[in-house]
């Protein structure tokens, strides 16, 4: 029997005869890097939405550091995608175009982005849990 349980976070985890699916790192880093080059945003400017240095995103991509629950969080709702995604390979995911017309994008405009994100991703759930029905 396999149940999904969520841990202290909106992450999910696999539990199945007895043991916790370890979490894959090098997914989270692939996706996190996919999405931001996807979106065109460098790592300074995700360091700079994110609260944190250049480097911890340089490390975090390249596998040699993890990042932690409250940067991908806040990553995925400015991405428009879920948590689960960063850490289920099986979970597509088609971003939202959004188009800006500035030659450069201030966090105002990064924190616009993340609200439109976030009502899209709550309505896009409402609308399956209306499926379900």
């Amino acid at each position: 029997m396999e149940y999904l349980v969520a841990i202290m976070t909106t992450l999910t985890y696999n539990i199945s005869k007895g043991g916790v699916a370890m979490l894959n790192f090098e997914l989270i880093a692939e996706r996190f890097r996919e999405l931001r080059n996807r979106s065109g945003f460098t790592q300074s400017i995700m360091a700079e939405y994110l609260d944190v240095d250049q480097s911890y995103i340089s490390k975090c991509e390249k596998g040699e550091r993890q990042f932690s629950v409250d940067v991908l969080d806040k990553a995925a709702e400015l991405f428009g995608c879920t948590m689960d995604y960063f850490v289920n390979e099986s979970i597509e995911f088609v971003q939202m175009p959004i188009a800006l017309r500035a030659k450069s994008v201030t966090m105002e405009d990064l924190n616009t982005i993340a609200a439109m994100n976030k009502i899209a991703l709550n309505l896009r759930f409402m609308e399956g849990l209306l499926e379900g029905e």
